[in-house]
């Protein structure tokens, strides 16, 4: 079902395919928490430039990327776990040089569907508040060159010129509307209920992708999973399990991917379409969403940060072993995982492409025939060689969206 399961349940679903962190008691492990069981003061980026900032490298953090795709036992079942890694606090919010654009994007979307992507149930209003005052007192501690605390109770946006008041009055939705001005993330926010199940109960998801808040928001895990074969009996009761019995420290994060065919991070067109006519190989994006976890205190509300990092598949060039690592990603996994990330759409364009890009990292020396893509990270540390950084910018159209947006002029 390709490109067919949505938010949460799609986001869900990568964590059961992803390659576990072995160590078991990784979410205890983390020596950042005080005593009270509270988080430290992120360390402050003092030189900190917008202009040239990048967001760490998901391909390479996380181990979003990997090959085999999928675990399995020695009975050739896919071990179904929930793949996630222990936050440090200065990875919670990460910005870079495309703040403005994701800010102003947010701005039009919003304004454009309403309830649709930003909402909350009255049972969550409360801890929409909580998580303003969390990033008014996060943001100008981890960013003192983007955001200024003048009163104890505000924030100001020195990229912006917003500035706002009394933040700890804000509940709702209303205070998601501040968050909405402040980070390029989405958060989703969940709750145990009394019949002891998880339930969505409302978020800022502007950056869904391929879904919307209005259709999940009210609703279980175990329903958002229900056309998951197999999620339901061998992965709910685990997801819920750690959702529910997470401290407020101990962050978690983790990251998926997904090829996506245009930069519409509000709903991509191959979510419902095909790709357009005009579509180069070059402008497929790579789409990584660095998903964290954390529970807040006072509400002890679930809140789930998306911060869709976009690259463009012409940006991986220079990227040693990764289009070859991809492409067998996309060859020799079950078909089923495959096509559930869409590659039917996509392949025909996708595949010719990365092999051309492998063939031009040999050419130039960059790799050889006998490396093997399973090691591309120590590749790099085995050479002295830096994460790759190239990422086309989001403000500007792709040659292809160039193309299609002549083509519909010319037919006006």
């Amino acid at each position: 079902m390709a490109v067919a399961l949505r938010g949460p349940l799609k986001r869900l679903w990568d964590i059961a395919l992803s390659k576990p962190n072995t160590n078991k008691n990784a979410l205890h492990e983390v020596k950042q928490g005080a005593s009270d069981g509270s988080l430290p003061d992120p360390d402050p980026l003092l030189d900190f430039d917008l202009d040239t900032a990048t967001a760490r490298n998901f391909i390479y953090a996380n181990k979003t990327m990997r090959y085999p795709y999928h675990q399995v036992r020695s009975n050739k079942t896919i071990r179904v776990t929930m793949a996630h890694q222990p936050m440090h606090i200065n990875h919670w919010i990460e910005i870079d040089k495309e703040y403005r654009w994701y800010i102003d994007e947010k701005a039009r979307v919003i304004a454009e569907q309403g309830k649709k992507v930003i909402d909350s149930l009255p049972e969550n209003d409360e801890a929409c508040g909580e998580l303003l005052e969390l990033l008014t007192d996060y943001l100008p501690k981890r960013y003192p060159t983007l955001f200024r605390q003048d009163q104890q109770d505000s924030i100001t946006n020195l990229v912006t010129g917003d500035r706002f008041d009394a933040v700890s009055a804000k509940k709702g939705v209303d205070a998601l509307l501040v968050i909405s001005r402040l980070v390029q993330d989405d958060f989703l926010m969940a709750r145990e209920r009394p019949d002891g199940k998880v339930y969505l109960v409302g978020g800022l998801i502007v950056f869904p992708g391929t879904y919307l808040l209005s259709d999940t928001i009210n609703k279980p895990l175990e329903v958002l999973h229900a056309p998951v074969p197999d999620f339901n009996a061998k992965l709910l009761l685990s997801v819920e399990r750690t959702l529910k019995r997470f401290r407020p420290d101990q962050p978690f994060e983790r990251s998926g991917w997904n090829i996506m065919d245009d930069r519409n991070l509000f709903l991509h067109n191959i979510a419902t379409g095909l790709p357009d006519e005009d579509l180069r190989p070059q402008d497929l994006w790579l789409r990584i969403d660095h998903q964290t976890f954390r529970k807040l205190p006072r509400t002890n509300a679930i809140i789930f940060g998306v911060r869709p990092v976009m690259r463009r598949i012409e940006d991986l060039a220079d990227s040693p072993l990764v289009p070859s690592l991809m492409e067998k990603v996309h060859n020799e996994s079950a078909e089923h995982l495959i096509k559930y990330k869409g590659m039917p759409k996509y392949g025909h364009l996708l595949l010719p492409y990365l092999r051309e890009l492998t063939q031009s990292q040999m050419e130039r020396g960059l790799i050889s025939a006998e490396d093997d893509v399973r090691s591309f990270r120590e590749f790099l540390k085995e050479r002295g060689l830096p994460v790759p950084s190239t990422q086309t910018s989001m403000a500007e159209p792709t040659e292809s969206e160039r193309r299609k947006a002549a083509r519909r002029a010319a037919m006006a």
